[in-house]
This record gives C-alpha cells, structure tokens and sequence, in this order.
C-alpha cells in the first residue's frame, strides 16, 4: 500500500500529516495568523550591510528583516541588480527539488563569491526568494537566486545549468531527460529534473518549460512596475504545495475533510500530478478526521520528553538553542539472558524511534545521541549500522559519526522549517523556558530574606502585607511558619500573608503598611 496524506482544514488552521505504513511520518501546520513564506518572491530594500559577517539585511514588508548572505546573492540579472556584472552562484543544495526537503544531484554552492559589500549598497532595491523561515530567533534567510518549481522541472532563470534528481537511478533515463531538456531551454537558463520527470514524453516537459517561462515573464514583468518593500509571487498554499512535493513519494491515498478545497486538490491532481495519480477522498464523517486516523494522540505523543519504548525503555528528547540531546535509558526492560544482551536490544530499539521521532518533530541541526553503554565493539557497529540504515528514509539531509567511547553519537539534520515544539508550544511564562521552578522552600526563604530588607528600609513601619500564591501560602503555614513568627519578633513587624489566584510559581510581593 502506498502512502497516504491526511488533510484536515479550520478557518484557523490547516494541517497536513503524511502517512507511511499507516503511521504519521511528517506533519505540517499553517495557521492563518502565520502563514508559510518559503517559495515567496518579494522586491526588497538593502537596510544594512554587515561585511563581517558577510551579510546584508533586506527589508521585505515584516516587521523583521530577512538576510540574505554572500553566497546567495546573484549579480546577473542587471534588471534589478544594476551596475554588476559579475556572477557567483546559488545555494540549491537538497531542497530545491522540492520545498519541503529534496532530492536533488548535487549542492552548487559557489566556490568563491564576491564579499557583499561589492555585490549590493544600502538603499539598492533586489528581487529575493524566502529560503527559510524564521527559526528560533533567526529572521528569515533569503536568496536572490530564484527557483520555481513546475510539475516535472525545477526552473532556475539565473542559473545555466541541467541537473537531475539524483533518485533517477536509470543512466540512460537521466541521459534521456537532460538531452530534452538541454535541447527544449532558452539560452542561459537552467533546470533541475525532478523525480517525477521520470519517463515523462518530450511533449509534457515542453509544456511544463512553457508553463514556468511565462511565470517567470510574469514575476519580471510585475518587478519592474514594482516598488520595495512588496511581494511579486506567492508560492502554493500548503495544501496544493503538500500533493506537489509530497505527491513524489508512492502516494496512494489523498483525503481531506473540506469539501472547497477538495476540489481545489482535484483539480490540481489532474492537472499537475503524473501517473500513476493518488485517489482522493471528500472525509464526511462528523468524527475529526485526525481522531479517526489516530493521528492527535501521536502529536501529542510529539510533544512528550518521555517516549516509551515496547521493551519497557524510553527515550528522552531534550531540546536547547545550541543543540538536541537525545537520551536512551533500560526504563522498565530487564532482559532475559546478560546485561550487553538488554544493552544491545534497547539501543536498536531506540535507533527506530529516534529516527521517527526526528522526522515528526523536524528536529535539525546538531543532534548527540547518548546511547546506553555498549563494551562489544560489535554491538557498537551494528548500532551504528541500523541507525545508517534508518536514516536513508530521511528526506532531510543527515551526517553521522560512529559511536564513541562514551556511546555517544554526533549527528547533524539539515534544519529548513521549525520544529514541531516550537509551532505548538511557547516558553512557560512561569519558568520562562528554564523547564523547572523553584520549590516551595526555596521560594518562602527568599520571601523572608526580602522581609528582611523591607523592614531595614523602613524601621518605622509596622506592618507588611505578604502576597503569594496558594502554593506558596500553604508551603509557609504548613512547614515555615515557625521561622515567620521569630521574623516578626525581631523586626517587630505584624506580618500578614494573603493568598492570591494570579500569581503563581515563586512570584510574590511584599508590601510595607504604615501604622495606620
């Protein structure tokens, strides 16, 4: 069975889960307050040029400012790059293929390009194209070297060059492929083959080369009538961008729960998707279509510390700004036969959940695998090995480093959107991100030592009002009221505590009353 894609849309949400072997594999989310900017081609303005760190911030229209680095700065096109004549090259890497993680040949990355701060001057006005959403407290990362995706090509105006998707295994079919196209393109202009392309007719490749020429025309036609900071081109929604991007991967099944944009996606199978198409479904059932796929109790699951493993063990998942640590633990597994036995069988069940749970959450960046201790060089290599083996499933590109003396494994995972925690979870108000507060003891001591201070600053008064809440309150009746009473005697102070509903955790005030 092939894979399925789950749709479910809200005025206020749309969300698209990708199922492998019945099981949530990727989810994406766009709310209608944050909608998705990556494919968006904007006419900007250059605020700032930082040569240092060879990068300029562009202003495209929010209230924050995209950067764009030296390296993905293009200096072709004298339309909207006036006064240069020099060209560097563009930043595809795996992601052009396809805008939610790709296939493609091989990264064309320049290998020497131009400092910034010859390349662009402030003020200058430039054509750019969203890469990255904004992460964590990264703005968004920008590009001027455009990319637009067709149905079988991935067009770059500014770039002369063919590559193909490097899952096109077939020699003579890639052969095949560039030939047509080499023959089919304008001058000067380039194209990645997408995966889709393959077996396609000369005929349908035209059509998609005609289809992508006229809205680049378009895109520079509405550029030049332009004045920054606008948008020139929005990319698709992220319902018609999941069927082109995801539709790649033995898609079987579409189904979607709005009857409007069910025939949006059916329109756009139909014109865009390749045979073998997906069927689609219209969901009618009153039941959530997530609650009836399964699907909320496995985002939620997302959203855990803790995951448990079958055996008995678990996996802990700690997220920082520098890194993810990702630490496996026996839990309740005792084993049956010797502890490398237990050791070994917990880290291979680990290796699958690790690389689940990576994907779902979209985890990226540098990620350190503590695996429980291993003595057998052995059973080291055939972790090693099962987690190689589990990542060629990963869209995302993946590095890893062999297990070291210390069962550690280092890993980075190409980061191109936000992760999941942080599309569905804020920092804690109360403990402002720190994922612990203080305990009650700590907190009714530093109450007494801030009575303290009051009392020095104000010999004259008599009285202090104590508000806490009803945690604290009950910690300093129950266990600290001994050491509030010979507070009182020897600062000579009434001391009164008030429970209050909106504080909570170790919030407080204190408050000097005079003797009336």
């Amino acid at each position: 069975m092939g894979n399925e894609i789950v749709i479910n849309v809200r005025p206020y949400e749309t969300r698209v889960a990708l199922l492998e072997n019945k099981n949530i594999s990727e989810i994406y989310i766009e709310r209608a307050s944050d909608r998705g900017l990556i494919g968006n081609i904007y006419r900007g303005r250059v605020k700032k040029i930082l040569p240092g760190m060879q990068v300029a911030f562009v202003d495209i229209g929010f209230e924050r400012s995209g950067f764009l680095h030296h390296r993905d700065v293009t200096v072709r096109d004298k339309d909207f790059m006036p006064g240069f004549n020099e060209t560097t090259g563009p930043d595809q890497g795996e992601d052009a293929d396809t805008l939610f993680g790709g296939d493609i040949e091989s990264t064309m990355r320049p290998k020497t390009p131009a400092p910034i701060e010859n390349l662009l001057t402030n003020g200058q006005e430039i054509m750019v194209q969203v890469i990255k959403e904004p992460i964590g407290g990264k703005g968004m990362r920008l590009g001027s070297y455009i990319t637009l995706p067709g149905r079988y090509l991935v067009f770059m105006p500014m770039i002369d060059q063919i590559g193909v998707s490097r899952r096109i295994l077939d020699t003579d079919e890639r052969e095949r492929l560039r030939s047509i196209v080499a023959e089919l393109r304008n001058p000067d202009k380039g194209y990645i083959i997408r995966t889709a392309a393959e077996t396609v007719s000369r005929e349908e490749l035209k059509k998609d080369i005609d289809y992508l020429n006229r809205a680049w025309e378009g895109i520079l036609a509405k550029n030049e009538r332009s004045r920054a900071p606008t948008v020139i081109y929005s990319d698709l929604d992220i319902i018609l961008r999941s069927l082109r991007d995801l539709s790649q991967r033995e898609l079987g099944r579409v189904t979607i729960d709005s009857p409007e944009d069910y025939e949006r996606c059916v329109e756009f199978i139909n014109n865009f998707i390749a045979e073998p198409r997906p069927g689609i479904e219209l969901y009618s059932s009153m039941e959530p279509i997530f609650d009836s796929f399964g699907l909320e109790m496995e985002i939620e699951r997302a959203l855990g510390r803790r995951v448990w493993l079958k055996s008995g063990g678990f996996i802990a998942i700690d997220q920082t700004e520098a890194l993810t640590a990702v630490d496996v633990n026996t839990g309740k597994f005792i084993g049956k036969r010797s502890q490398e036995e237990t050791i070994l069988k917990t880290n291979l069940e680990a290796v699958k959940e690790i690389v689940y749970q990576l994907k779902l959450r979209n985890i990226g960046g540098l990620i350190i695998l503590d695996f429980i201790d291993m003595e057998k060089e052995q059973s080291k290599e055939m972790v090693y090995n099962s987690l190689e083996q589990a990542l060629t499933t990963d869209r995302s590109r993946t590095r890893i480093l062999r297990v070291s003396e210390f069962g550690l494994v280092e890993m980075t995972r190409k980061r191109t959107r936000e992760n999941l925690s942080r599309v569905l979870n804020h920092p804690c108000p109360y403990c402002e991100g720190k994922g612990v507060v203080k305990s009650p003891e700590t907190v009714c001591y530093e109450i007494f030592r801030e009575i303290e201070r009051c009392a020095f600053r104000n010999p004259i008064g008599k009285k202090i009002l104590l508000e806490v809440s009803h945690r604290i309150a009950n910690a300093i009746y129950e266990n600290e009221n001994e050491f509030l009473e010979k507070l009182e005697s020897e600062r000579n102070y009434k001391i009164s505590i008030k429970s209050i509903s909106r504080l909570q955790g170790d919030q407080f005030e204190v408050t000097v009353l005079d003797a009336g």
